[in-house]
């Protein structure tokens, strides 16, 4: 066998195998009037490719069509509670740099441990200390 005829039956067998997995598709088949009814949403919606450009009419056009709906699975009291959170913690970017205000001002944002103490262990392990006289008197601030 010569090296053309092996190339062309390898080709001709990839396209086979590629055909078959392709039409092995699990979905239904789609009907004309589905069909029809996905390219009149399109076409209403400007989600349609034309000319050379590969930009959608709607993002050529943007005042000829509707703005998309774009919906979120946060509720608003979500929202309200990661802003507390990031506004307590300092995990906001302000001004032009890219850098966080607990960044800028680490003496105004409390570092919190992942593991905190309870105060009931934290006395705990005040009254052991000042038992065993792990205290030092000229502590500087």
């Amino acid at each position: 066998m010569t090296r053309t005829q092996f190339s062309a039956i390898a080709f001709a067998f990839s396209t086979l195998v590629a055909g078959q997995a392709m039409a092995a598709s699990t979905d239904a088949p789609v009907t004309r009037d589905q069909v029809r009814a996905e390219l009149a949403e399109a076409v209403r919606t400007g989600n349609i490719v034309t000319g050379e450009s590969s930009a959608k009419l709607n993002e050529q056009y943007p005042q000829l069509y509707p703005n998309q709906q774009v919906t979120s699975s946060v509720t608003r009291a979500q929202v309200q509670a990661e802003l507390a959170e990031a506004v307590r913690t300092g995990n906001i970017i302000t001004g032009e740099s890219s850098a966080k205000l607990n960044e800028k001002f680490p003496q105004l944002y409390a570092h919190q441990e992942a593991d905190s103490k309870s105060r009931a262990q934290v006395r705990a392990e005040l009254a052991e200390a000042a038992a065993n006289g792990w205290f030092d008197r000229n502590i500087e601030a």
